[in-house]
Parts: structure tokens; sequence; C-alpha cells
């Protein structure tokens, strides 16, 4: 059973500008900002400007643009925050762990030695949301 998409759901709320975010990338296709409670320093989130609930609700002709600026907000981050490697994670419906119901990748920088941390739902110093952000912008 497919569920309706909410348009009032936060990341539908940021894209209209009605919600603030630590912005690193925006065009037509896709945003990309700062998750406010990371799992990892420089943590962000790269979401399709088309509305969709999850990755098989996008069309498929917006997968492959979409998918494009994943990657270039994913290179842009391994770079700016000097990262060892990636994980990118994408996560749909609630039993698949989705906790925002609009799709959405998390592009977590990773250091060898550092393990993964817990999206715990602490927020993090919008000062260090910004300053992450800065560094990720300049890595493009």
């Amino acid at each position: 059973m497919s569920v309706a998409y909410d348009s009032n759901n936060i990341f539908a709320k940021i894209l209209r500008g009605e919600m603030p975010c630590h912005k690193v990338f925006e065009d037509d296709v896709a945003l990309a900002f700062m998750d406010i409670m990371p799992a990892a320093e420089g943590h962000t989130l790269v979401i399709p400007k088309t509305p969709a609930r999850g990755f098989l609700d996008l069309p498929v002709a917006a997968v492959g643009p979409y998918m494009q600026r994943v990657q270039t907000v994913a290179a842009a981050v391994k770079n700016g925050m000097l990262a060892d490697g990636l994980t990118i994670q994408q996560f749909n419906e609630e039993a698949g762990g989705q906790v925002v119901f609009h799709l959405h990748f998390h592009i977590l920088p990773r250091w060898m030695g550092m393990p993964l941390g817990r999206h715990t739902g602490v927020m993090e110093k919008p000062e260090k949301l910004a300053a992450n952000a800065a560094k990720i912008r300049a890595g493009f």
C-alpha cells in the first residue's frame, strides 16, 4: 500500500524556505544541507526538489539527475571535511528506518580509526554546523 506524500514534512518546509537550514548546495534538482543531529562531523543531507516520500516514489526520469547531485555533494563532503572515506545511507519507510518522509540521502564523512556515531537526537550547535557547511562548500 502506497502512502501519500505529506507536503508539510520538515524537508518540504525547508525547500519552501519556511524552516532554516545550513545550506551547502542548491540547484533546480536538489538541495543539500547539514543534518542538525549529526552522526558524524560534516553529516550532510541531500534531498530532491521533486516531492517524493521515498526512493521508490521518485519518478524514474528524476533518479539520474538527483543521483548525480548526491555524488557531487558526496565528493564535496569528502574533500571539504578532509575525510578518508564516506558512508552514504538512504532509508525507506518506518520499517526501513526512515524518520522524515521526504526522500533524502545521508552523506557521512569517515576517518580511519573513528567509529561512526549514532543519530542520537542531540542537536549540534549552529556555529559548528555553519563552520562545517563552509568547509563543505569549499570542497566543491
